[in-house]
């Protein structure tokens, strides 16, 4: 029966009424196959790409299901794999399992976070989390966000926002401040916005990594002679390469005294400032305009789940409300397609509010210390005598061995990176300041202390 089921193709959508019973089966088949491959992660590693893998699409006939579970098996099997405890290259963590939930649940309900009347439930929880997030920070009453997909379009939504409450939408001198080690997204951002990359200043940063507060100064009286307006100044709380922290304290002092707006990007290192946890750097939060957090970059929220947090909620509205003339308003009702770039939206916050509710404020701070504890080991264990680190009080440690010469930074790093990838440990390579480093993200849950001691002896690399 259930067989029959799979093969009548006539069936393409759920019934609205019924048992469902080709959904059902076609659920559990998709969800043993993705567990499957979870449960291969450690024999195939991190990333075991076939270079012959192709993409094969759709013909004048649908394909029959077994064809899509064979492509999706194929696909599945040629896939980044987050699970695996050597995955350590990058900001991209095992999946929560109550988020992988989350997202079954927003594609089977189809709503559409532009309006209320396609969402309401969903606007009102995403509503609820932005502003429970907004409070945990120390923002105000007035105070809430918007979710967005990635880091980059919260912190784009932001400096829109930036921009348009300084008055400067259309003016060519408008300027944004950032630290040269602020994450290169921000180039984006600004040709988005129609400005040139003359139009981002860059501060100079200390021997620690943080924006240097004396070359702010300097760098905000020359833009004032050069008559250039500025509409926001970006502080980092964990910057790419080493998990910096710029002096939030200090930054938001200028600016609180030359009325410029603050946006932090808290994209990997916001996440800590809900808790308790004592991080360096992490005070004075909430005297920001703007604070970017992606949970999915170490609490496990599966892709995507950023948010964007505002002391004002006012200013998202002033700056990108339309009105939705062919859209149902509902009194006191702020339709989330009013507040940000995007218009439509799945329901993707259903992901982030599950995966928080099941953690609870300590299953979250245990994921953080853990990531923290990881970092602190691997720095303690690692040879310091041989190599130069770069670190933070985040979970990201950049290094290489001492003396070696800008020019051969790069086939170190490459050959180091090819050799651990053969005992499956996945590492980056990011140029930073002339030269190319490793970098070990620490936020995987299932890296204990054994595989950081086996990853130092592959290095020759320990204490």
């Amino acid at each position: 029966m259930a067989e029959d089921l799979i093969n009548n193709k006539d069936i393409y959508f759920p019934s609205y009424s019924g048992t469902n019973e080709k959904l059902i089966t076609l659920l559990n088949r998709a969800s043993q196959t993705l567990c499957e491959w979870f449960s291969k992660a450690d024999k195939n590693g991190p990333l075991p790409f076939d270079e012959s893998f192709k993409c094969i699409m759709p013909a004048e006939d649908g394909n029959p299901v077994e064809d899509l579970f064979s492509e999706i098996e194929t696909l599945l099997n040629n896939s980044f794999n987050p699970v695996h405890p050597g995955s350590l290259a990058h900001l991209d963590p095992p999946p929560l399992i109550f988020s992988i939930l989350g997202d079954l649940i927003a594609a089977g309900l189809n709503n559409n976070l532009l309006a209320y009347e396609l969402s309401p439930s969903v606007t009102l929880l995403e509503e609820s989390l932005c502003k429970w997030f907004a409070k945990k920070i120390g923002f105000n009453d007035f105070s809430g966000g918007i979710a967005a997909s990635g880091g980059t379009l919260s912190n784009l939504n932001a400096l829109i926002a930036a921009r348009n409450n300084a008055g400067l939408g259309t003016n060519p001198n408008s300027v944004l401040l950032v630290s040269e080690d602020a994450h290169s997204s921000f180039v984006k951002c600004i040709r988005v916005m129609g400005l040139d990359t003359t139009n981002l200043v860059r501060i100079k940063t200390d021997n620690q990594g943080r924006m240097d507060i004396n070359d702010l100064r300097k760098s905000l009286d020359k833009c004032s002679i050069e008559n250039k307006k500025i509409f926001a100044i970006v502080a980092t709380l964990g910057t790419t390469v080493r998990g910096a922290i710029d002096p939030i304290k200090e930054i938001s002092e200028i600016c609180k005294q030359r009325n410029i707006w603050l946006h932090i990007d808290g994209s990997i290192g916001g996440i800590f400032a809900i808790t308790s946890i004592q991080i360096d750097g992490l005070n004075n939060i909430n005297q920001a305009n703007s604070v970017t957090i992606n949970p999915q970059k170490i609490i496990g929220i599966t892709k995507t789940s950023s948010l964007l947090l505002v002391s004002n909620m006012s200013s998202l509205e002033k700056t990108f409300s339309t009105g939705l003339p062919y859209i149902t308003s509902k009194e006191n009702i702020i339709n989330r397609g009013e507040i940000g770039i995007q218009g439509s939206r799945p329901a993707e916050v259903i992901k982030l509010w599950l995966g928080l509710r099941f953690l609870g404020m300590k299953g979250i701070e245990e994921i953080l210390k853990s990531s923290i504890k990881r970092k602190d080991f691997f720095i303690n264990k690692i040879c310091k005598n041989r190599f130069e680190i770069y670190s933070g009080p985040l979970h990201i440690i950049s290094f290489l061995p001492k003396g070696l010469k800008e020019k051969d930074t790069d086939s170190w790093t490459q050959n180091k990176v090819n050799e651990l990838m053969k005992k499956n440990f996945m590492l980056s390579r990011p140029k930073f300041k002339g030269k190319h480093y490793l970098r070990i993200v620490l936020g995987n849950y299932n890296t204990n202390e054994s595989h950081i001691e086996e990853l130092l002896k592959i290095l020759d690399a320990n204490q």
